[in-house]
């Protein structure tokens, strides 16, 4: 009846959120900017509902990179989350973004960004050095190219990246359909940002009157 201690809870880790922004977005063709844009929605929405220890970081986002995707500003607006603006690609190089990361005192980490080759390698690798266990949530990362996304996560993996998608992450934060306390607000979103499942949601909630 115990579950395994290698699944994330509301308890176990962090979130750290990298570089969604405009120019980064631009050259990303690895998966449709629709669909990482809903997959990023769901990511900040989990967080956000099951109150995750979450870092937005941005790269020269006035000289260079441009403002964070609003799906970002949704859950966490720039005005009362802080991000982290950097000169360095990898995050955890950057002294103010590391101390933000390891000062949550987590050392399960879940990563999400753009590019998934640079900017998600760079601190992935780093802090599973550091003794970190490192998710990298694939759909809501994007590169300049397939092979550049994939050849990233392969190499992630095989260091020990343990590797999920956006659905996952949220459905594995509320693990029982009967917390009612964070019920509403997970269908809620699934209603808005979870395609075809969340289409299905709103139909059965309808029709069977949940």
């Amino acid at each position: 009846m115990k579950p395994s201690p290698n699944l994330l809870s509301p308890e176990n880790h962090a979130l750290v959120l990298i570089d969604f922004e405009g120019q980064m977005a631009f050259a990303t063709k690895s998966i449709p900017l629709s669909e990482l844009r809903t997959n990023t929605a769901i990511v900040a929405g989990a967080s956000k509902i099951f109150n995750i220890p979450t870092i937005v970081t941005t790269v020269a986002e006035e000289s260079f990179s441009g403002p964070v995707f609003p799906e970002i500003e949704e859950f966490y607006p720039q005005a009362t989350s802080g991000y982290i603006d950097r000169t360095s690609m990898n995050t955890w190089e950057d002294e103010a973004a590391y101390k933000a990361i390891t000062g949550t005192g987590k050392k399960k980490l879940v990563l999400a960004g753009l590019w998934t080759g640079v900017c998600i390698v760079g601190p992935a690798l780093s802090a599973i050095e550091e003794g970190y266990t490192v998710y990298v949530i694939t759909d809501a990362c994007g590169d300049v190219s397939p092979e550049a996304h994939e050849r990233s996560v392969q190499r992630m993996v095989h260091a020990g990246v343990k590797p999920i998608t956006s659905i996952q992450y949220l459905l594995e934060l509320q693990r029982d359909w009967a917390r009612q306390e964070t019920y509403v607000a997970v269908t809620d979103l699934m209603k808005k940002y979870g395609g075809s499942y969340g289409i299905g949601i709103h139909y059965a909630h309808h029709m069977l009157k949940h």
